[in-house]
């Protein structure tokens, strides 16, 4: 049947926009007193949830906030993160979770650039906020609404309202539909790419939805799992997390700090099921004390997702000997976090535990989600052969893919060139179609998941009164991955100790921007006066190994 010939046009009866809204809209309809949500001593159903985002949107509403809007958050893993994920959307407003660990400058660049209109800020980072405020015009600054949670520890209010009040403000019954276009923006993320000033990521209704409902095939979840919030809500969207764990109906374990103590305690109390993060937090629990460890021997293995610098063999045999199951998985900023997987084979299982850990380290194949992924030469864009050795440029395409950056249209053009997302990342592709990472064409660290511009750390360094040269490269590290080694010049008769100018970096960049190493001495160039990043790079991992 030629289905051209006939008249059969999309109807209300045969087609709803894509968004994660109707996982929240199903699971307080059909588990109502489920736990939804757990913060310490305190939890709350999953009828209460969807009450406190409608809430939320109300309370939004009532002081202008609509489609298209931003509203930003400030905020480690608390229950006013999560909820800020429907509650935002639900006005056809956009979601903006601020990384936590910024410095003021970058944070009131991100506020003015991405026009939040409002700012829901917890009290622990009151310092950071308060100083990016006072760096933006009066007629610019957002409406405050602090978080004042009890288990923060404490911090100034900078607000005319705590989030519970604002919340009270709000309808319980507030009517929400699904957005008129799922390519509508539903979040904003930045990232600080190659360049000084980070760039916004846009997010889409569609490709939150489908990522999401990607993360559960990818990890085998059964229904209700209890997910560990190790991950930070405001890394990509924790990985869609908050929405795949809202559509099978699950359990949101809520945790300020990452630490081995509170995250295996929580395991433990909360029989946790789900957690994910970068190798550094694996690495973190494999060398915990014995006496933290809880015995998980009669009950499964709990499942950990790990992304970021490519993990360790060694780690990820660690932490499976503790009774875990690790799954490694693979993506960026730009396409809502991770969209390929190290899809395991039963055959592996016969092989050594130090091979399965080996396999385990690569990137693997794509999500159900994305449509296309291949390494490639940068310039033409041609295949590369599959023989695990020659080295491209990996590329994707499908509904996981960003918008774009958020008023840079040069930026978007030059990701979306040739049909294809452009990640800068340099891998090899195995005879079995599993792709593995081998280095970054463009000179970005990954230190403990979070990724630092080079670039932004030189400028700060060239400021230094006694620097003449100076070129940022990453040093492997055992704990974060990589961690920024900066070389340096020094200027005739000036001097400076490490200890001198890492003091330095420390009172003008977020902390783990901070070089960990400085090398004085005379920088490589090319004959047209061009840093040698490469002989900077394989003298940062000859430090490594002395």
């Amino acid at each position: 049947m030629d289905a051209s010939k006939y008249d059969l046009p999309k109807n209300a009866a045969n087609h709803a926009q894509l968004s994660p809204l109707s996982f929240l809209t199903r699971t307080a309809a059909i588990y109502p007193d489920r736990i939804a949500v757990v913060h310490g001593a305190w939890s709350y159903t999953w009828r209460e949830a969807g009450e406190r985002c409608r809430r939320l949107a109300s309370a939004l509403a009532r002081r202008g906030v609509g489609r298209g809007d931003t509203v930003a958050v400030m905020a480690p893993n608390v229950p006013a993160l999560f909820e800020a994920h429907f509650g935002v959307p639900m006005l056809g407003a956009v979601l903006n979770a601020l990384n936590i660990r910024l410095d003021a400058p970058t944070i009131a660049f991100i506020l003015a650039h991405g026009e939040a209109k409002v700012l829901i800020t917890d009290r622990e980072f009151s310092a950071t906020i308060a100083a990016a405020l006072d760096q933006m015009p009066a007629e610019s600054r957002p409406l405050v609404i602090d978080i004042d949670d009890p288990l923060a520890p404490p911090g100034q209010l900078l607000g005319d309202m705590d989030y519970e009040a604002f919340l009270a403000t709000g309808d319980a019954q507030f009517a929400y539909d699904l957005p008129p276009d799922e390519w509508d923006a539903i979040a904003l993320n930045y990232t600080s790419g190659t360049t000084g000033n980070p760039k916004g990521v846009v997010y889409h209704h569609r490709g939150a939805y489908l990522n999401a409902l990607a993360n559960i095939p990818t990890w085998g979840m059964a229904p209700h799992p209890v997910y560990l919030w190790t991950l930070p809500m405001f890394h990509c969207n924790g990985w869609c997390f908050p929405w795949t764990i809202t559509a099978m109906a699950g359990t949101h374990v809520c945790l300020r700090r990452v630490e081995a103590a509170a995250i295996l305690a929580a395991i433990a109390e909360r029989q946790v099921t789900h957690m994910c993060g970068a190798p550094i937090v694996v690495n973190m629990l494999v060398n915990a004390p014995d006496t933290l460890w809880p015995d998980l021997s009669a009950r499964p293995a709990v499942k950990v997702m790990v992304a970021g610098a490519p993990p360790p063999a060694a780690v990820i045999e660690g932490i499976e000997r503790r009774g875990f199951d690790v799954t490694h998985v693979y993506g960026l900023t730009e396409v809502y976090g991770p969209v390929t997987v190290c899809a395991w084979q039963d055959e592996w299982n016969d092989l050594p535990k130090p091979e399965q850990a080996r396999i385990k380290a690569r990137q693997g194949v794509p999500y159900l989600s994305l449509d296309g992924l291949m390494v490639a030469d940068a310039r033409s864009m041609t295949p590369m052969p599959k023989d695990g050795v020659t080295m491209g440029e990996v590329f994707m395409r499908g509904n996981p893919v960003m918008k774009g950056y958020l008023k840079n249209p040069t930026a978007t053009d030059e990701a979306f060139a040739g049909g294809w997302f452009h990640t800068g990342d340099l891998g090899v592709w195995h005879a079995d179609g599993y792709i593995e990472l081998k280095d970054r064409s463009k000179d970005i660290i990954i230190s403990g998941g979070e990724n630092i511009s080079t670039i932004e750390v030189e400028d700060v360094l060239y400021k230094h009164p006694a620097i003449l040269e100076a070129a940022v490269v990453g040093r492997p590290d055992e704990t974060w991955g990589e961690t920024p080694c900066a070389f340096v010049t020094l200027k005739d008769g000036a001097t400076a100790t490490e200890a001198d100018i890492i003091a330095y970096c420390r009172a003008n960049l977020a902390r783990f921007k901070v070089p960990k190493t400085v090398v004085f001495g005379t920088l490589p160039k090319t004959s047209t006066g061009k840093m040698q990043k490469y002989v900077l790079r394989d003298r940062a991992a000859g430090l490594a190994k002395a």
